[in-house]
């Protein structure tokens, strides 16, 4: 459904998005990095409003989260579209392409996660949920009307200018951050982004609400160790029981390279724990 967007403003005969950090300058007929707002007639609009790609009652510990009401299920559901083009993206169907979707109002939405049996709440996940704002921010919005103690997740590239997360995370319960790297090269050339507004992100939501990060060791690219040191040293600086979830990494979409070693990510976890208390490995067994 295509319905107008939040987050942006006329520029002559261009628009200028201010969703995300990338600020899109917007020709008509053009759309943004995200490949969801596109420009028509002097407005910005957005393309995946309630539109759904994939659903299911999942554990939490999937998201991944591990300290965020342990061994219970929530309704998580995603869209397409992301303002990242990672090599190894590992939703690339649902990420990088328009996939099949189908159109699920709100009200409908909040009505499945209510009434479903042993649902903690709804979690936007397996494609990027900040450029599927004004859905999410509409249901996070009604689920806390209808059922204040349900949960609200988000599966989040963090990748999102403050206005924007300042006005929704009120509305957020959890997060999952994937801090992908701590080098503006490996974000820029691997990712199609940056790191800072990401570290802003994980300051920003880790006083707010609970918050894990998910850091993917990918073989020859950012399995240093002392980019993992790097990593675990900026969350202890924040909080060190900021859990940190370092998975390995597998073949992928354009990335062929070898699985991580993983003689290296059990010395990847040693040198996180010397600053963080708790260091989860995945994709591991």
């Amino acid at each position: 459904m295509k319905m107008e967007a939040l987050f942006y403003e006329k520029l002559k005969d261009k628009v200028h998005c201010f969703l995300c950090p990338h600020n899109c300058v917007i020709k008509e007929g053009d759309f943004g990095k995200c490949n969801v707002r596109v420009h028509e007639r002097g407005k910005l609009f957005t393309i995946n409003y309630g539109e759904i790609t994939s659903g299911a009652l999942d554990p939490i510990e999937k998201k991944p989260l591990r300290y965020f009401k342990p061994h219970s299920y929530i309704f998580s559901v995603g869209s397409f579209g992301c303002n990242f083009t990672c090599d190894f993206c590992q939703n690339y169907t649902i990420s990088q392409f328009r996939a099949k979707s189908k159109f699920v109002s709100e009200k409908n939405l909040i009505n499945t996660a209510v009434e479903l049996k042993n649902n903690i709440g709804v979690a936007f996940t397996y494609n990027e949920p900040t450029i599927w704002y004004e859905y999410v921010y509409n249901c996070a919005k009604l689920l806390k009307e209808k059922k204040s103690d349900s949960a609200v997740v988000l599966v989040t590239n963090g990748y999102i200018n403050e206005e924007p997360l300042v006005q929704l995370i009120p509305y957020v319960d959890a997060m999952n951050i994937d801090l992908k790297s701590f080098n503006e090269g490996y974000y820029k050339n691997l990712c199609g982004g940056s790191l800072k507004p990401v570290l802003k992100t994980i300051e920003k939501a880790a006083g707010v609400c609970h918050v894990e990060i998910t850091t993917l060791l990918v073989s020859g690219k950012n399995d240093d160790l002392k980019e993992v040191e790097n990593i675990s040293k900026f969350l202890s600086s924040i909080d060190n029981n900021i859990p940190l979830h370092l998975s390995r990494y597998f073949p992928r979409y354009k990335l062929k390279n070898s699985p991580t070693d993983i003689n290296f990510i059990k010395k990847a976890e040693a040198v996180a724990r010397k600053y963080l208390n708790r260091v989860i490995l995945g994709n591991v067994y």
